[in-house]
């Protein structure tokens, strides 16, 4: 990855079970399989394998494909399995890359050996994590768009982007849109539907016994009898406006699925797996782990509860704190430290996620800020030396309207900080005071110094007790 690799665990998909590159041998010359999102695989022919930089194979595809100058930002190679994810550099060498693949999967997972051995990665082409999305809806070009698109709706539909059901719903139909063309009473029914709802609304959501999804429907005034004609209703109401090519639709309606995403804080993520300590319950106390995903992004650090489906803690680069441990004798550990409070008193909150790909979490938050400050001195710069022309385009919040989106009370996408088990302690500039539970606590360096409201200890107060 420009600046840090990074890795996460996948679930299984068809086109990651599939090898592009790991086995040819020792010719210089032969084809090589670069996959889609949507499991369509590029067929390249390929001179010096072994030594050819991603970011040479990267022009490759980018030519076979026909797409513009602008795709060489917005998108990146990844090396992909089940086990495991690499966005590659510019400068990385994919064929050596997954002659290390073993060695990979043994420092950054913890999955058996059996599995280790039988693994191998495929390249993929896929929205690279650095680019900003507010530049998004500023491309125009149809092919982009649609690859934007394809790789959002995979994230949503796999349960990589936890969306709230009303928002699952309208991006369902928008995706029967774009796939099946305007909406025609006669051909899309019901019964149309049935047994294709996972290709509409993610699979986490199908799964789950229909009275608990359409009570969440009917809580909003609807009389749907079923999930098939919810997504109908939805979808008789997408419009397709005053355009009168198709193109111009697609590419109308692409943005549109675009800019419900970008409203989702995890979105344009790189995934990374790892465990978290439950809150102790009940009599005795017990705790426990769960299984959390966590999305960094140019914006922030996400920590999602993998199996609920839902946003556990949100932040900003300047409202944390991190470091990482990795004693040879103990787990591997990723520290978040941020403000927050215990029972009404300000507190310093540490969250420990426990993961092989602490190191790699933490080297793209560091890079993150360092690329954001960059970014940032660049802006300013341009900003003073040219002023603004009515040729600019829009700023993105007026593209995405002229009202912010409402948080839903229980919406996925809202903290769930009760359901963290922190260390909670403060400062009084001299030694650390504890809040219950007492364990070992420190302050970390490692931390945004570029923002105009960096994170700080909260100072000591009496009456805390003090560890």
């Amino acid at each position: 990855m420009e600046g840090s690799d990074t890795g996460s665990q996948a679930g299984p998909t068809e086109c990651s079970q599939r090898s592009s590159v790991s086995s040819i041998g020792a010719k210089a010359s032969l084809d090589v399989l670069v996959y889609l999102i949507n499991d369509t695989a590029v067929q390249l022919m390929v001179e010096s394998i072994t030594s050819i930089t991603t970011q040479e194979l990267h022009r490759i595809v980018r030519d076979v494909l026909q797409l513009p100058e602008v795709s060489q930002e917005v998108f990146s190679l990844w090396l992909i399995s089940p086990l495991l994810e690499l966005q590659l550099k510019p400068k990385h060498q994919p064929y050596k890359l997954c002659r290390q693949w073993q060695e990979l999967l043994f420092r950054f997972t913890d999955s058996p050996e059996d599995d280790i051995v039988q693994d191998e990665p495929s390249l993929q082409f896929r929205r690279n994590v650095f680019f900003p999305k507010r530049r998004e809806l500023q491309v125009d070009n149809e092919d982009v768009l649609r690859l934007l698109y394809e790789e959002a709706k995979f994230n949503v539909l796999e349960g990589r982007y936890p969306c709230d059901v009303e928002d699952c719903e309208k991006l369902g139909a928008l995706v029967c849109r774009l796939e099946l063309g305007p909406f025609d009473q006669d051909q899309h029914t019901p019964s149309a539907f049935k047994g294709k709802l996972q290709s509409f609304l993610p699979g986490y959501l199908c799964k789950k016994r229909p009275g608990r999804l359409l009570m969440a429907f009917r809580s909003r005034g609807a009389k749907q009898g079923s999930f098939e004609q919810t997504l109908l209703d939805t979808y008789k109401q997408v419009t397709d406006g005053s355009a009168c090519e198709e193109t111009e639709v697609l590419k109308k309606h692409y943005r549109e699925y675009l800019q419900r995403c970008h409203e989702l804080p995890y979105y344009g993520c790189a995934f990374f797996s790892g465990m978290i300590d439950k809150p102790a319950q009940g009599f005795l106390h017990r705790g426990g782990r769960k299984a959390v995903s966590v999305g960094i992004s140019m914006d922030g650090v996400y920590v999602i509860d993998s199996k609920e489906k839902h946003l556990l803690l949100g932040l900003h680069f300047h409202e944390l704190s991190w470091d990482h441990t990795y004693p040879e004798e103990e787990e591997h550990i990723l520290w978040l430290e941020f403000d927050g409070d215990n029972e009404g008193t300000p507190v310093n909150k540490l969250l420990k996620i426990y993961s092989k790909q602490a190191e790699l979490m933490s080297g793209l938050i560091e890079y993150c800020i360092d690329l954001n400050a960059t970014t940032e001195a660049a802006s300013q710069e341009t900003t003073n030396a040219t002023a603004a022309s009515p040729q600019d385009p829009p700023p993105v919040s007026q593209l995405a309207g002229k009202r912010g989106k409402l948080r839903r009370q229980s919406s996925v996408i809202c903290n769930r900080i009760q359901h963290l088990a922190t260390i909670d302690y403060v400062d009084d500039g001299k030694e650390i005071k504890r809040v219950k539970p007492r364990r070992t606590a420190s302050f970390f360096s490692r931390q945004s110094s570029h923002s105009h409201a960096p994170y700080s200890a909260v100072q000591g107060t009496e009456g805390l007790e003090q560890g």
